[in-house]
């Protein structure tokens, strides 16, 4: 069986977001033995294209929500490269797995209050409300506040005020990069937060794994 794990990138420097995407990639195959797994990032000229070649096969979409590059860029490009019976599948956010894990994390900082850190969308709500069911539900099932903001769409990370030393900031994405490693502490240190900024979501441990399991009962 084929996979392909296909990310947005970094299209000012897209090397460094590919190299993290392969490896990820091997890791996922751990879980795998047999199948053929592969990774692409959208910011690459012509890598998606080259690695669907040889299909059909799953492909995953390493994103926290659902949208234009999940839902018509990836199936257009392929379309294009005349990649035939790939099927796209629910992006990573969406995961029961990867929601629930995002509870968690909430839970091990030991923060008394959690603000959720999504990209958002300047073009649609649509892409932050899974940030804000988040942010619920971590409430909900943590008891420890939570509330999301956006670098993209209001509410901005900026204006997220009154976050003191016991606050933790979890960022909701997939991967490290610009966003996570520039414009999230940016932002924040405008805003005055005072808390930790604890890893990306996409990056813990237990995610190889859940992505294994979603291509595997997929």
């Amino acid at each position: 069986m084929r996979a392909l794990i296909v990310a947005h990138g970094q299209p000012s420097d897209p090397l460094p977001a590919a190299a993290a995407l392969d490896r990820l990639a091997l890791r996922v195959a751990e879980h795998l033995p047999g199948w053929d797994v592969r990774a692409a990032t959208l910011a690459e000229a012509g890598r998606l294209e080259a690695q669907a070649a040889g299909g059909p096969g799953l492909v995953f979409p390493l994103f926290m929500a659902g949208g234009w590059f999940t839902g018509a860029q990836i199936p257009a490009r392929l379309r294009e490269a005349g990649a035939e019976g790939w099927r796209v599948l629910a992006p990573l956010g969406s995961l029961p797995g990867v929601q629930a894990l995002t509870v968690a994390l909430a839970r091990e900082s030991g923060a008394g209050r959690v603000l959720l850190a999504a990209h958002g969308s300047f073009k649609s709500r649509a892409p932050a409300a899974i940030a804000d069911q988040m942010a619920v539900r971590i409430t909900a099932e943590t008891g420890i506040p939570a509330a999301a903001a956006f670098i993209e769409q209001s509410p901005r990370l900026e204006t997220a005020t009154g976050y003191g030393p016991d606050s933790a900031c979890l960022p909701f994405f997939a991967m490290a990069g610009g966003h996570v490693e520039k414009d999230l502490p940016e932002a924040l240190a405008r805003a005055g937060f005072q808390g930790r900024i604890l890893r990306p979501v996409g990056l813990d441990d237990r995610v190889p794994g859940l992505i294994a399991g979603a291509l595997r009962q997929a």
